[in-house]
């Protein structure tokens, strides 16, 4: 090890030795070196930034190569060495800098060492006898470290005069002559035997480590786009080892390791300026695609753990038996058991009217769909969570899959890379608009759309003319749950006190945050039975606010006010006469079931696409408010909102007709949506069996 620290500290030490020569002062010979490094090693450092900006102008497609063959490992490897291959990137240049700077530092350390072999030059048995003489005086041994210091500190004493005597008189007068302060302070000092001013080497140390880990987080190209965890992590590992070093080694060493990471700062400003990242890497791809990754590593993450998942060892063999059945020809996919309500009318239809076996993918353990198939052999369920769904998806090897989940192809769930020819129909799970309830491209993957009425067909339609895409099989439906409920509506008996229900969303200023109080002071004491049933994600994320609300009643009579928060029962919906909410889409499903109106508080519109009135088209949640109920802004409910409500009631007549109008108009196949969309999956189902025996 000593023969391989000589070899490298040989040539560093010849161009300190030539720093020195040129300056006459230690310290700047320091500084010198670390400038005459920097420029020696720049075509390196130009190297290195070229291939940092290969990596992170290529991550976008590494990252949705991630997200397209989410859980396929083996294929997500191989692709992953073509993209390298592709952008002639290098894994291993990134270490270079590392190794090199490392190489440095050993050699550097060897340097400040031994001045007198390195920085005055003089030939190796003299130095050997400075080294004993050395030792006889101070006791330590001419293996230490330290010897060649500790010579140079008693020579510039002048103290030992006598014992240095043998020593030729030039040689004694170039040590004598060696200047090693900087400010007054020898770089020569350990500043652990030290201590006192000399402890302030080590934490300019650490803080110029700190500080170059700093600037390369926000403007290193790469590092800028390091996990947190990768960035703070080198950085308190980089400022760790500053400072052990700094206490053990001499402060000269200490003063290097500041000079090389402030140098190694304004090395990275001038190579940005050079050669700009910007210019090569999408950055708004690259943050799209690192989303879509995050979102999808978060779902992944967000089960139980597998070793402790109860169900674990059922979704792996029912993920097992899907793949082993052949020719599956209709799959559809649930989120939760809720979800069947939206399917039963289809699949019932299906399964009276053909012989197919209906293959129904759920992510819920405990999914009611489990119990219908006991009696129905037909109907096949298969218990796949969330995490392992997106794989699923991405192999899917049916000819048609029916889902209600939006933004197909856009985040976690992938259209299959198996069957290009899949069939994915989207099937409504509100009657409201899809261009600003929906995400921009919510609808964009889908090959066919069973529409609830006429606007939703319109509206799709505009988006593809806009965005220039493909034109999509949009179906004349209806809505399979308007069906159910009005199937199943039993009108309550007319009550001398009427009923009103609020029941507001629990979006960003709710009714239940932002007027409330204005609302119930306007309508206790009318004579009326008033049941306030906030959302259940409210309930569950604003505990404390809801609780706080509750206690300001607590002393209401039950029989005019009452708290809802039992979800068990829907009764307290179908029976009111008048409903008060803000964006819930409950609203359309209450008054085209019961033909009763809506009070409408305008608090703040949920939108998810900014981009929806590209379309020109007035979405469903906003023109229903004024023709199935009446809409005030928050800053007159306090006014009008007694008086209106009062209006309301009293010609319910008159506006069971309006909304009767109104749904007709705006609701495809009225009771019939489960036949309409059977006949459109049967005629599909043959198309695909004609096209595969061409």
């Amino acid at each position: 090890m000593t023969k391989v620290l000589s070899w490298l500290a040989t040539p560093l030490g010849a161009v300190i030795r030539l720093c020195y020569d040129l300056t006459g002062n230690y310290a700047l010979a320091i500084l010198l070196f670390v400038l005459f490094s920097k420029i020696i090693l720049l075509p390196l450092s130009v190297w290195v930034q070229n291939n940092s900006i290969k990596l992170v102008k290529m991550q976008p497609e590494v990252n949705w190569l991630n997200v397209n063959h989410f859980g396929d490992a083996e294929y997500i490897a191989e692709e992953h060495a073509k993209i390298y291959k592709k952008y002639r990137y290098n894994v291993w240049i990134g270490l270079i800098p590392i190794l090199v700077q490392f190489v440095l530092l050993l050699g550097i350390v060897q340097v400040i060492y031994n001045p007198l072999t390195y920085v005055l030059g003089i030939d190796a048995s003299t130095v050997s006898g400075i080294e004993s003489i050395a030792s006889e005086i101070s006791g330590i041994s001419v293996e230490e470290n330290a010897i060649q210091l500790t010579a140079v500190k008693l020579v510039k004493s002048g103290e030992y005069a006598a014992e240095f005597a043998s020593v030729d008189a030039a040689v004694l007068s170039s040590i004598s002559a060696l200047q090693m302060s900087l400010f007054g302070l020898s770089l020569a000092l350990l500043p652990i035997k030290e201590l006192g001013i000399t402890l302030i080497f080590p934490a300019i140390a650490a803080g110029s480590s700190w500080l170059l880990c700093f600037t390369q987080n926000k403007s290193q190209v790469l590092q800028a786009e390091q996990s947190n965890w990768n960035k703070y992590g080198v950085m308190a590992f980089s400022v760790g080892l500053s400072l052990y070093l700094g206490f053990g080694v001499p402060a000269g060493i200490a003063y290097y390791w500041t000079l090389s990471n402030l140098a190694a700062i304004a090395q990275m400003y001038l190579l940005n300026i050079a050669i700009n990242p910007k210019k090569y890497v999408d950055y708004e791809e690259l943050r799209k695609s690192q989303a879509a990754l995050s979102e999808l590593k978060a779902l992944a993450r967000s089960g139980k753990p597998e070793g402790k998942d109860p169900n674990r060892k059922r979704e792996k063999a029912d993920y097992k038996r899907f793949f082993h059945v052949a020719n599956k020809h209709l799959v559809f996919y649930s989120e939760k058991s809720g979800f069947w309500k939206y399917y039963a009318d289809i699949v019932e239809e299906l399964l009276r009217r053909t012989n197919l076996k209906i293959h129904y993918i759920t992510n819920d353990p405990d999914d009611a769909i489990f119990e219908r198939a006991k009696t129905e052999p037909r109907l096949v369920p298969y218990y796949i969570g969330p995490r392992k769904l997106v794989v699923t998806l991405m192999k899917m090897d049916a000819e048609v899959v029916v889902m209600t989940t939006p933004d197909l192809n856009t985040y976690q769930l992938k259209r299959s890379y198996v069957k290009k020819d899949v069939e994915y129909i989207y099937t409504p799970h509100d009657m409201m608009s899809v261009h600003m309830g929906f995400r921009k491209g919510a609808m964009d993957h889908f090959d066919t759309v069973l529409c609830v009425g006429p606007q939703q067909m319109e509206e799709i339609r505009k988006t593809e003319e806009v965005y220039g895409l493909p034109e999509k099989k949009l179906i004349p439906c209806g809505y399979v749950l308007l069906d159910d409920l009005r199937r199943d509506f039993v009108p309550a008996p007319i009550s001398d006190k009427p009923r009103i229900l609020i029941a507001p969303s629990w979006q960003e200023d709710n009714l239940l945050d932002s007027v409330i109080d204005d609302l119930l002071s306007e309508l206790l004491g009318k004579g009326y039975k008033i049941t306030v049933r906030p959302h259940p994600e409210y309930v569950k994320r604003y505990r404390l606010r809801l609780d706080q609300l509750i206690g300001r009643y607590a002393g209401a009579d039950p029989e005019e006010l009452v708290f809802e928060t039992d979800f068990s029962s829907n009764r307290s919906i179908w029976e009111s006469d008048l409903l008060i909410t803000d964006w819930s889409g409950i609203s359309v499903e209450f008054s085209y079931t019961t033909e009763r109106p809506c009070l409408f508080i305008n608090t703040k519109i949920k939108c998810l696409n900014p981009e929806w009135e590209k379309l020109g088209i007035t979405p469903l949640e906003i023109a229903l408010r004024d023709q199935i109920g009446v809409s005030l802004e928050k800053d007159a409910v306090k006014e009008k909102a007694g008086e209106t409500v009062a209006s309301m009631l009293a010609h319910r007549n008159e506006w069971k007709e309006t909304i009767a109008a109104v749904r007709d108009k705006n609701v495809f196949n009225p009771g019939k949506c489960g036949t309409a969309a059977a006949d459109y999956i049967i005629s599909a189902l043959k198309k695909h069996r004609e096209n595969n025996k061409k």
